[in-house]
């Protein structure tokens, strides 16, 4: 895992910062916090972060998905950018991490478009299709948590994303392990063998990105 784009140097890491990024003061306080949690890799690159905003501006996207929180930095992105009716329903099992993310939504004005759920996410993402009737409702999905779940949140989000929405999946390149599939980590074995299916699977067109950890984008068909 990454929080800056894997394979750049410090010098063109900052040089990219320097001259592409725009962050709001919210954002940036929140991603200096975080870097100094022990899990600080698990936050994902504020680059990455702007990227998907363009994107779901792009999109006109009014209702998205994240599967994993952490302290919150992807979910403040998505909202800040979203229009005042729109919504993210963010899943996450900690309530320790979210107790931060909860904290910066409210100061950014973000935190009435953000409904959390603190439960493990395939239960909310099965309540959510079969109790809720949210099948093909989102414009956009980001799945960035546990990995040896990543095939079942994948196919969760294909459920519940429209066609023509988008699912971004984080951490395909699990810090390059996985062009060495014979590395015995569970993890890197899973991710390889979605990355694997994702690219011969004709529900969704795709890009893989060498973004952060490897950012993968399947748009439903």
């Amino acid at each position: 895992m990454s929080n800056k784009s894997i394979g750049l140097s410090d010098d063109l890491q900052e040089y990219l910062l320097d001259v592409s990024l725009r962050e709001s003061e919210v954002m940036r306080r929140l991603r200096i916090e975080t870097m100094s949690h022990p899990q600080a890799d698990m936050q994902i690159a504020p680059e990455q972060a702007q990227f998907f905003q363009l994107l779901l501006q792009l999109m006109g996207a009014r209702r998205t998905l994240e599967v994993g929180v952490f302290t919150g930095y992807s979910a403040l992105a998505v909202a800040d950018v979203l229009p005042e009716d729109g919504r993210l329903t963010a899943l996450d099992i900690s309530e320790e991490y979210t107790a931060v993310a909860q904290r910066y939504w409210e100061e950014a004005g973000v935190a009435d478009k953000i409904d959390l759920r603190i439960a493990p996410a395939k239960a909310s993402l099965v309540h959510m299709l079969e109790k809720e009737n949210l099948k093909a409702s989102y414009d956009f999905a980001f799945i960035d948590a546990d990995k040896t779940n990543y095939p079942a949140y994948y196919e969760h989000c294909l459920r519940l994303v429209r066609p023509g929405g988008l699912i971004a999946l984080d951490n395909t390149f699990r810090d390059g392990r996985v062009a060495h599939p014979d590395i015995e980590e569970e993890s890197v074995q899973v991710v390889h063998d979605l990355n694997k299916a994702i690219h011969t699977d004709d529900r969704v067109d795709i890009s893989m990105l060498p973004l952060a950890d490897g950012v993968t984008l399947a748009r439903k068909r």
